[in-house]
């Protein structure tokens, strides 16, 4: 970790990162929201360093299918030194040290996810981002999703909008689901539900124009944000994968929540978002799938999938799902083809939020 640690963007080859912070913050910004791009911005300039040469990057492994990366740690090292160097009472809940850094109790809490797509990363597959949000007695308040292979800042302040670069975005106008581009991530650890995952992800398909999996649900967020894509579902999720994306995708215009349509979703593992009438379309399809759902919807599920299965053979997403556990049981019992050590996750519990709301802001235009 050391040779990345304390990098600077002036050292860093990337596409505009040459340009001085003082020109890119803007004075129209809340302060807590140009700290934030201004740590999201030195993460990015280690990645960009780290993906010139990212055969280098030693990897580790957390759980089956599951890394983390120096990088990983460098970035999340220099965004909190950031963010606790302006903010010193503040709290901090990050993907790889969870609540270790930052005050214990503060009503102000950072939710970090240093690379977001650490695999597409490992492998150079140039979709990952650097995602910050603040949360306020529990709500979200300030967002930025940083993607640095192409220097686009979303970013967003609750009351006031959000944008990419200089430009106010919204959600994607469509209102068929049929026309509409659907984003989703695929269960990747044993345990994640697949079978489920694959019923849920045919419906979905078979209503909708096409669906996409890039591998970065808070970018992911981001783009439906801008209206790039109509609409997003996962399950699986960590609150640090969505805290940041939720803002922007409120801000807007679109709604976002868990597969029952319930606001309170950050820390319930499940997620869709889209515009207010792609919303309430997911949320009609994907409802009998939550771990929210009632009994009466999840006994109609078992119903159908009986009365839909061919006894003499398994059903399509039973093969499929199958042969993925059986290669993921092949992959546990084997040793990691990457040399790496296996490492313990951190703790995720939350650090409690009480009270009192961040400063006002400014209005204006928010130039990155």
């Amino acid at each position: 970790m050391g040779k990345y640690e304390r990098l600077r963007p002036a050292r860093i080859a990337g596409a505009g990162l040459a340009c001085s912070y003082l020109q890119l913050m803007s004075s129209n910004l809340h302060p807590m929201l140009n700290v934030a791009i201004k740590a999201a911005r030195s993460a990015g300039a280690i990645i960009n360093r780290a993906a010139l040469d990212v055969e280098s990057v030693r990897v580790s492994v957390k759980q089956t299918n599951d890394f983390v990366t120096e990088i990983d740690q460098a970035a999340e090292a220099v965004i909190i030194e950031t963010l606790l160097t302006a903010y010193p009472g503040h709290g901090i809940l990050a993907e790889e040290s969870g609540s270790e850094h930052g005050a214990k109790d503060s009503d102000f809490v950072w939710i970090i996810d240093p690379l977001d797509g650490t695999t597409n990363f490992i492998h150079g597959f140039p979709v990952y981002c650097v995602s910050i949000a603040l949360a306020v007695r529990g709500k979200v308040e300030q967002a930025v999703v940083y993607d640095p292979t192409r220097n686009d800042i979303f970013a967003a302040t609750k009351g006031r909008g959000a944008y990419m670069n200089d430009r106010r975005i919204r959600v994607a106008k469509r209102t068929r689901l049929q026309e509409c581009l659907i984003s989703t991530g695929f269960p990747y650890r044993p345990g994640d539900r697949l079978k489920s995952y694959l019923n849920m992800l045919g419906e979905v398909m078979s209503q909708c124009a096409g669906v996409r999996r890039p591998g970065a649900a808070a970018l992911d967020l981001a783009y439906v944000a801008a209206g790039f894509s109509d609409g997003f579902f996962e399950t699986g999720l960590k609150a640090w994968d969505m805290a940041a994306g939720s803002l922007l995708v409120t801000e807007a215009g679109g709604l976002i929540g868990n597969f029952t349509g319930e606001a309170e979703f950050l820390h319930e593992g499940e997620c869709v978002a889209g515009n207010p009438r792609v919303y309430g379309q997911l949320v009609a399809t994907l409802a009998k799938y939550s771990r929210f759902a009632g009994a009466g919807e999840k006994a109609g599920l078992r119903q159908a999938a009986n009365a839909s299965a061919v006894p003499s053979e398994p059903a399509a997403g039973d093969a499929v799902a199958n042969a993925f556990e059986a290669a993921v049981t092949g992959a546990v019992a084997e040793k990691p083809t990457l040399k790496a050590k296996r490492i313990s996750g951190p703790g995720k519990k939350v650090a409690s939020e009480k009270s009192a709301q961040a400063p006002g802001v400014n209005t204006g235009d928010a130039p990155f």
